[in-house]
């Protein structure tokens, strides 16, 4: 899209973007990470030469200690993030005072939950900072997504790590651990929310492209810590614990937005905007019998395990 055209549409959807950020200004309440981190646990952490890293110390199963890393390792690449949403909505007005809020408030997750696994001695701190310093050289490029596609796209994203993290909480079969995702999958949820009214907003002023950035971004979807080092291991492990799968992201991600924004029901489409629903379609298809076919090769395979 060249730049003149993206400049029509920040102009024309800056009061939206006004709009929103008053309204999560509103809901977000400020919250601080120590409120939700263990400081002791009952360990003793003040001697700083005290005994080493053991996986034994760890009061969550290896499955959730992956999935907590995966979540931390993601949000740890913050600084790609903010280069990017920057790029692509620029520091004037709403658009600028929302880029830096949201920046801010996906920093904290960072903070609380790297405080969590290394106060209850989840993981060995100095992997975990190797993983940090690789995932963050590697960066985030989202190869100058149109606007359009940006829009898209980060509905989609933070709908999935909102769920990425409620479920991580939740399997971590930890108290404390469920409830800190709990709060940090609340500001993705509001993050969410900001993204998914842009694309409302977008339907309306340039239908025809709007849908096929929703299209595009459905069909290649990445999530952002796919440089992670064995993300494609991770993942896999992620996914047969049931945290986040085919399944999750087909049914609770994909269709709730797509169901929001009424993309199979939008009447007055172009050839553009008719040629791109019909290959969402086609996708979704696909998708959901793949999704189904891991569902049941999973569940086949817990059936087999002995007890």
């Amino acid at each position: 899209m060249p730049i003149s055209d993206t400049a029509r549409l920040l102009l024309e959807l800056e009061s939206t973007a006004e709009e929103n950020l008053n309204r999560h200004l509103g809901v977000a309440k400020e919250w601080m990470p120590h409120e939700y981190v263990p400081w002791s646990r009952g360990r003793d952490f003040a001697d700083l030469g005290g005994e080493a890293w053991d996986p034994e110390q760890s009061e969550v199963s290896p499955i959730a200690r992956t999935a907590l890393e995966v979540n931390l390792l993601t949000e740890d690449n913050l600084p790609s993030y903010h280069r990017e949403i920057e790029r692509a909505f620029g520091r004037d007005g709403a658009w600028g005072t929302w880029v830096h809020r949201w920046t801010a408030e996906e920093g904290r997750h960072g903070i609380c939950i790297r405080d969590y696994l290394l106060v209850t001695r989840a993981v060995d701190p100095v992997e975990l900072e190797r993983a940090r310093m690789a995932t963050m050289q590697a960066g985030y490029d989202s190869e100058d997504k149109p606007l359009l596609h940006v829009f898209a796209y980060v509905s989609f994203q933070e709908l999935a790590t909102r769920l990425s993290h409620r479920n991580t909480g939740r399997y971590t079969q930890d108290p404390i651990a469920e409830k800190l995702l709990a709060r940090v999958a609340m500001d993705e949820n509001l993050h969410m929310i900001f993204y998914r009214n842009l694309v409302t907003a977008a339907l309306e002023v340039t239908p025809d492209a709007m849908v096929r950035a929703i299209a595009d971004e459905v069909i290649d979807f990445q999530m952002p810590g796919s440089i992670i080092p064995g993300f494609v291991r991770k993942a896999a492990q992620i996914a047969k614990a049931g945290i986040y799968d085919l399944s999750i992201h087909h049914d609770e991600v994909i269709w709730p937005l797509l169901r929001h924004w009424r993309v199979f029901e939008l009447e007055g489409l172009g050839e553009e905007g008719e040629r791109a629903r019909e290959e969402l379609h086609e996708f979704l298809t696909k998708l959901e019998k793949q999704a189904t076919r891991f569902v049941e090769r999973r569940a086949q395979a817990l059936a087999r395990q002995p007890g």
